[in-house]
Formats: C-alpha cells, structure tokens, sequence
C-alpha cells in the first residue's frame, strides 16, 4: 500500500491523528509506503504561516470572535463558501499535484478539511483518480468538510454525527462512526503497581491527570489552585506539552503552597517548620522552658504533583488517571475515551471545542468546570464520590467505537480493490 495522509498543524489533533494512521499501516504492512504532508505548508509557507498563526491568535486572544467566525461559516452554503475560497484555492491547488503524481499514492486519508478541500479540487478537475477518506477530527460537523464531492468516505466519531453529515447531503453509505485514529497504546492495559512505584506515585490514593498545554499560564495555574484546595485525597500529574513558559512558570509556582489562601515558597514554609520544632536553649531559671510555637493549623501543603514537560507516553499517563481535567480537543477526548477516563473539561473555545463539550456532557462522558468555586466542589465530589465515576466509566464503555485505525485500515484496503477493480 502507498498511503499518502494529508494534515495540517492547526492543533495538534491533526497531526497526531496522523501519526496513529502511520502507525498502524506499518504495523499491519511493514512493506507499506507512508507520507505524511502538512498540506498547506507543503502549498504555501506563506499562507500556512497566516492561517495557523491567526488560528492561534484568535483562540488564545479573541476566543468568541473566533467562536462567531467558525459558526457563520457553517452557515453559509456550500457554494457561497466555494466562491469564496475559489481564488486563493486555484491559486495554489495545482502545487500539490507534483506530489500525488511523484508518489502516486494508492489512496489518500485527510485528517484536516484543508487537506480534504485540496485533494478533491484536484479530483473533480478529473487530473487524479484515487479513493479518497476524510477523517473529522471532532464530535459534530462543519461545512468546512464538505465544500466538494469527491471523498469516498467519512470517518466520524459518533452516530449522531452520522446523521449530520446525511442532513447535509451526504450519502448515508458514505459515512462511517468508527471514531478518530488514536494511537495503539490507549488501547492497552498498564502494570499499575510497576508504573506507579517507577514514577514515584501512590496507587492506593485517586489520580487526576491535568492536559495542560492548550491553556494560557494563568489559566493553568488557577485550575490548579482551585484544584487543590478540594477536600478528596488524590495526587495530580501536569503535562504541559511543549510550552516552555507555562513549564517553567509552573515548576516555580510548585515550590509554593498554600497557607491560608497565600502562597509562601516551599523554602519559607521549611526554615518556619524547623524553626517551631527545634528544641529551645532554657530559659532563666526564674522562666518556663518556652514551648515551640505551632505552624498555623490551617496550613495545607499542595497535592502530591509530578510535573511532566513533553512526553510521548500520554497513554500511560491517561490509563494511571482517575480522571483528566483538559480542554475538549478532538483527539485528546477521543485518547480519554479509548482509556476510559472521564473528563472534566475546562474553557471551551467557542465553535469546535463548545460542540465537543456539549456532546460529552450529553453523554455523561465528563463535566464543566466553571471558573467560580464550584470548580473545587465539582472536583471534590467527583473524586470522593466513586460512584460518581464509575457511571462515567459505563458511559464511555458504551460509547467507545473499539479501535478506528484497525476498522479504518479494512476500509482502505477495500476502497484500494475497488478502484483497481474499476480501472
């Protein structure tokens, strides 16, 4: 099999998703070719540069702006869009047509609607003829994915969705629930005891696992300060991606704890305990020895933290986790759910990530955290409350589609037939 997996870098989803397609193809077929192309990089640098960068301004800077942008783009009809994206697509579409030609890949999966657009001009300008696959790589649908026929098939992550992309104008044959590829890993149990006693954590207490690289430092570090003034016992991973900044701000800030709602530095907090508890010269005679005065008995050390920068090994650190507090990005939910781990989903970003949240909470597959103080309460009762948990679990039992790059990989192979059987 020659695959050719057109993505692109708008989040990290994509690209990731790509990669556990890679990984399974070889897997299965060692003998298999693979390329992975960031399509619009590959087109236009330029362009990329733009659309990425005002991406990422927009979501961190101007969240509901973009909210608005991305809804009324669903709402126009297709054609209208088609219009529009018209000039700047001709303009650097035919750039993409050396590649395919020089491959000549026997299929293409696009795990990005820009990947999916390119691909398919080129399709309907009858200068390709390959089977194509577009994988939505969150939980409800947009225009954006549907601009032009040509995608042999549809790979969405529920049945509900199924009936979305039907609603506007799909092939019912066309569309297909098996979930967004994820890594093989998720899909496999840990040794508790060894990977507990290896990364220096309890496996008797409850442990929540906080994704924190899509948030804004500030935002991370209130997450955590609410976190743990709960009442439950559990310890906490942070995994801050590659986000240096937040990295470093945050290996600052666990040096701190929390004495009546201030933080004092961890080396304050020390030179006070040994101070109160060091035995005292003896006073006059005409004295009492003097007693050690006690630490404020409201001073509450944080929760055991390990703090992780960038680390290849989210799956064991998701299958060590009770419960994970992240932002409802496509493929890290779909990474929870292949590990059955609820969710506690913090700051949305309107559009996509709001969708997702609304679907999952529908679902009883995780809950919102609100930046008022219920954040603790909802922490608390989720984490001393296993029944709570538990029902998640069964929710997420139910819903999880098994392993789409295993169901995926049949369809590839059977799409491949097809067009050979037809030439």
């Amino acid at each position: 099999m020659r695959l050719l997996i057109l993505s692109a870098t708008t989040g990290g989803g994509h690209m990731a998703a790509a990669n556990a397609i890679k990984e399974y193809v070889m897997m299965k077929d060692p003998s298999a070719v693979v390329k992975i192309i960031d399509a619009l990089e590959y087109v236009s640098p330029f362009l990329n540069k733009a659309v990425t960068g005002g991406y990422v301004y927009m979501v961190r800077n101007l969240p509901k702006v973009y909210g608005s942008f991305y809804n009324s783009w669903d709402d126009l009809d297709t054609t209208a869009v088609n219009k529009t994206l018209g000039l700047t697509t001709h303009t650097v579409i035919n750039r993409l047509l050396p590649l395919v030609n020089e491959f000549e890949p026997d299929i293409v999966v696009t795990t990005h609607a820009i990947g999916a657009e390119m691909i398919t001009v080129l399709k309907n300008e009858g200068v390709i003829d390959i089977p194509v696959i577009s994988i939505v790589t969150d939980f409800a649908i947009h225009q954006f994915y549907l601009l032009n026929d040509g995608v042999n098939a549809y790979i969405v992550s529920s049945r509900e969705m199924v009936d979305q992309v039907v609603s506007r104008g799909v092939d019912r044959v066309k569309v297909y629930p098996y979930g967004i590829p994820v890594k093989q890993g998720f899909f496999k149990e840990i040794d508790r005891k060894a990977t507990f006693e290896s990364e220096g954590l309890d496996e008797s207490i409850p442990t929540v696992l906080i994704m924190a690289g899509s948030f804004g430092v500030s935002d991370v570090l209130k997450i955590y300060h609410k976190i743990v003034k709960s009442t439950a016992e559990f310890q906490i991973i942070v995994i801050t991606g590659k986000n240096e900044k937040l990295y470093e701000t945050f290996n600052r800030y666990l040096r701190k704890i929390t004495i009546n709602n201030t933080l004092v530095e961890f080396r304050e907090y020390a030179k006070a305990t040994a101070k109160a508890t060091k035995p005292q010269k003896p006073a006059a005679k005409s004295k009492p020895p003097a007693k050690p005065k006690p630490i404020s008995k409201n001073l509450k050390p944080s929760k055991p933290t390990k703090l992780l920068y960038y680390t290849d090994e989210v799956d064991k650190y998701m299958h060590m986790a009770d419960l994970i507090v992240t932002k409802p990005g496509g493929l890290t939910v779909t990474e929870s759910i292949a590990s059955n781990l609820p969710m506690a989903i913090f700051k949305a970003i309107p559009g996509q990530e709001e969708q997702n949240a609304e679907f999952l909470v529908s679902k009883n597959m995780a809950v919102q955290l609100k930046k008022d103080n219920t954040c603790t309460e909802t922490i608390t009762e989720l984490l001393g409350n296993n029944g709570k948990l538990d029902e998640m679990k069964k929710s997420i039992k139910s819903f999880a589609k098994g392993n789409s790059a295993a169901n995926l990989y049949i369809l590839m192979l059977e799409l491949i037939e097809r067009y050979r059987n037809k030439q």
